[in-house]
């Protein structure tokens, strides 16, 4: 492990984290069609839902002295009893947090956290293109198993979303 990740802490979100979250994830809806959101929601919206989804299954956030470097979490991919060993994940990093494996640090804990309360599949949704991403799930293991054609509307273009899926822990 290099030097900088060390000095990185992983912990479960907290109520105080919510300005922290908007402003790593309001780049993503501003300026890319990563997020099919049109709205950046704000600190408050941000924190609700970090805590709610932590609750449910988990939200994990990257700590470097005192700053949020990132965060991962998983959430319900489908509603249907038959689906609730599996979850979708997704990390968001600060600008200045990429290229120093922060996001592989939450993708090991968020994995290791979701194993040990028995969950067997990940879902991530990507949309494309988004070369680093694809890069990044493929490194961690993810498959492709499918893309949704034009799916996603923003910025005035249709956007394809792939899928891609990995075992989190037992697969029985």
């Amino acid at each position: 492990m290099n030097g900088f990740l060390q000095n990185v802490a992983v912990r479960h979100v907290r109520a105080d984290d919510g300005p922290a979250l908007a402003a790593i994830y309001a780049p993503f809806v501003i300026e890319s069609a990563v997020s099919f959101e049109y709205e950046a929601p704000d600190a408050v919206v941000m924190g609700e839902r970090a805590l709610a989804t932590d609750a449910g299954h988990a939200w994990l956030v990257a700590v470097h002295g005192g700053d949020i470097l990132g965060y991962a979490y998983a959430t319900t991919f489908r509603t249907r009893e038959a689906y609730r060993w599996t979850v979708e994940v997704s990390a968001y990093l600060a600008e200045s947090a990429r290229g120093h494996g922060v996001a592989e640090r939450l993708y090991r804990d968020l994995f290791a956290l979701l194993a040990a309360r028995g969950y067997r599949r990940a879902i991530a949704a990507i949309t494309l293109p988004n070369a680093a991403s694809v890069r990044f799930h493929e490194r961690f293991g993810f498959a492709r198993v499918g893309v949704l054609e034009s799916v996603g509307h923003k910025f005035g273009r249709a956007h394809d979303v792939a899928y891609y899926q990995r075992a989190v822990g037992d697969t029985k």
